[in-house]
């Protein structure tokens, strides 16, 4: 079977440093019976020792070339390949089919052009997965584990530590791949959280969390001018002198939960 010519437009880069799959394999503790799905597979750096730990692995793959390949080495029994776009991907349908009534485990060496986007629809399946260990940009993954009043906090860090505990594991670099990306990289750790304050309407907390970061430099009276009063702030004991870096996560979900109660009047703490 002839080499795979890595494709910039699917953003692959191969991982290829047996220590680092090592490493990495022993971060995911696969067990024989997990509903495990793995996010573009490649060459199965990551494919090839897990069907040693669990008895079938999914597998969502948008390269074709990749699918032949795989599906010469792999029986289909062992590896099931869907041959599919992961931002349209509906993973919560696979969940249904794999682990009815579980949840499901998600790997993989995300597209780094794509990473961003692919997050925010995988969070989307929150309730359906058990726990996620993605590879990624080492700068995503500091935005995405940052607390607030951090350089790196912004909306990606609100919208994922709203669904998710996350834990930088190790770093990976550039030399681990083929070819070598441009930046350094890195493995997350995401584990769904139990909501300890739910948003009434999630896509009107995303939204209100879009608009707070949109001028990162000015304050939340100014960007959310229009849709948050001085009194609002007020009712909530939220200084709105503050910049939207300084806003716990916790802070966004009462300041959305308040705007989109019926009576106007603060939801209590859950």
């Amino acid at each position: 079977m002839k080499p795979h010519t890595p494709r910039k437009r699917f953003g692959q880069n191969f991982l290829q440093d047996q220590g680092v799959i090592n490493d990495i394999i022993s971060c995911i503790h696969p067990q024989p019976n997990d509903a495990m799905v793995e996010i573009g597979p490649g060459l199965a750096a990551l494919t090839q020792p897990l069907l040693t730990k669990i008895n079938t692995l999914h597998a969502v793959e948008i390269d074709r070339d990749i699918v032949a390949n795989l599906t010469g080495r792999f029986s289909a029994d062992k590896l099931v390949i869907h041959n599919f776009d992961a931002l349209k991907f509906d993973f919560g349908s696979l969940a249904d089919q794999i682990a009815p009534g579980g949840q499901i485990r998600l790997v993989g060496n995300l597209p780094y052009n794509i990473s961003t986007p692919l997050l925010f629809h995988l969070a989307g399946f929150a309730p359906q997965v058990n726990d996620c260990h993605f590879m990624l940009q080492n700068e995503v993954v500091l935005r995405m584990v940052a607390e607030p009043s951090n350089a790196d906090y912004g909306r990606l860090s609100v919208m994922l530590q709203y669904h998710f505990h996350m834990e930088k594991l190790l770093d990976v670099p550039p030399d681990a791949f083929f070819p070598p990306p441009k930046v350094d990289s890195a493995i997350v750790r995401m584990i769904p959280r139990p909501f300890e304050l739910q948003a009434a309407d999630p896509a009107a907390l995303e939204k209100l969390v879009a608009q707070a970061f949109s001028q990162r430099r000015k304050t939340l009276r100014n960007n959310l001018k229009g849709i948050v009063s001085d009194d609002d702030f007020a009712a909530l004991d939220i200084d709105s002198s503050i910049r939207p870096e300084n806003l716990p996560v916790r802070d966004y979900v009462r300041l959305v939960n308040y705007l989109h109660t019926p009576s106007g009047a603060l939801q209590q703490d859950a």
